[in-house]
């Protein structure tokens, strides 16, 4: 049965290090205007209220910078993605940065408390350090370790103060279960630049990266194959895309950490679709489209309306 398709605009990007990707919402709207499509006239567009104003005061919170503010966007968000799957309608999400994917899961949990949920991630960062292992403070870089319950104690080098933790683990619980996802049931798709912290933790929890020349190798068809064969076990997925995971040069720069090397707009265009025809697919966000560093002028929001437009006609078909 075809599935009604529910909008939600995040435009928060609290927990990127570069600005910018709070636009990506309406610079994808802005590319279906200049053809003059009417996608997203046809729907309702839910839009979760952000805190970027806190962008321009300094935070406390080294290791996991402005923490502290994401309890309401945790809440908006959770409640819209499961409102939405409560609403039978199948939540297409596009946010700023991606720290909100760990809230996204969060509220698939909500709604479907008894299914066993799997992942898709398609990145070319692996996002699961947490406050311990951290670089850079930025949280963008952490909600699959928010969502796997993981802080990565074995490969500590932070020393992150009480209330941090505090908050940390607030949100690790805030589904109501933690771990909210299992490592068997998370799949890489396209990670290619992780800090050797993540690397531990990956191999550790041996969660399954297919790498940029394995699906050029074997072809999406493949890919596919083996997604379904690791995530056989699982009632639902999730699959979200930080279109990092393109190839920067082959598609654009307009994204906060750009990594040469990745896949090609129409590998990852046959992978969504292919994903899509899945009926186990419960939600899709797309995340880090920044029109403020496109060489191309707006060119990645472009790529990005034209894979949301596949998914709906593949969704609704």
């Amino acid at each position: 049965m075809p599935k009604k398709i529910q909008f939600i605009f995040n435009t928060s990007e609290l927990g990127a290090g570069t600005f910018g990707a709070s636009l990506g919402p309406f610079a994808i709207q802005t590319a279906a205007r200049k053809l003059k499509n009417d996608l997203f006239g046809k729907y309702d567009i839910q839009k979760i209220e952000d805190k970027n104003y806190l962008l321009d005061i300094p935070t406390s919170f080294t290791f996991a910078k402005r923490i502290d503010a994401f309890k309401e966007i945790a809440v908006s968000v959770s409640q819209k993605v499961s409102n939405a799957i409560k609403n039978s309608t199948f939540p297409l999400i596009i946010s700023g940065d991606h720290s909100c994917g760990a809230f996204t899961i969060a509220g698939i949990r909500k709604a479907f408390p008894d299914k066993r949920l799997g992942v898709i991630w398609i990145d070319a960062h692996g996002d699961i350090h947490s406050p311990f292992t951290t670089p850079s403070g930025n949280l963008h870089g952490m909600p699959l370790a928010l969502a796997l319950g993981q802080d990565n104690i074995e490969a500590q080098k932070n020393n992150p103060d009480e209330l941090t933790l505090k908050y940390w683990n607030e949100f690790k619980n805030y589904a109501g279960v933690s771990p909210m996802i299992q490592p068997e049931d998370l799949v890489y798709v396209g990670v290619r630049d992780t800090e050797k912290e993540e690397d531990f933790l990956i191999n550790k929890l041996g969660i399954r990266n297919i790498r940029v020349e394995e699906v050029r190798k074997n072809g999406v068809q493949e890919t596919l194959s083996e997604i379904n064969m690791l995530l056989k076990s699982c009632d639902i997925f999730y699959v979200s895309l930080d279109v990092d995971s393109m190839d920067p040069d082959e598609t654009s720069y307009g994204t906060g950490t750009p990594v040469k090397n990745g896949l090609t707009a129409k590998e990852v265009k046959h992978l969504l679709i292919g994903l899509a025809q899945d009926i186990r697919m419960t939600c899709i966000e797309f995340v880090e489209i920044n029109p403020c560093l496109d060489n191309k002028i707006n060119k990645m929001a472009e790529i990005s309306f034209e894979l949301i437009e596949s998914i709906v006609k593949t969704i609704e078909s």
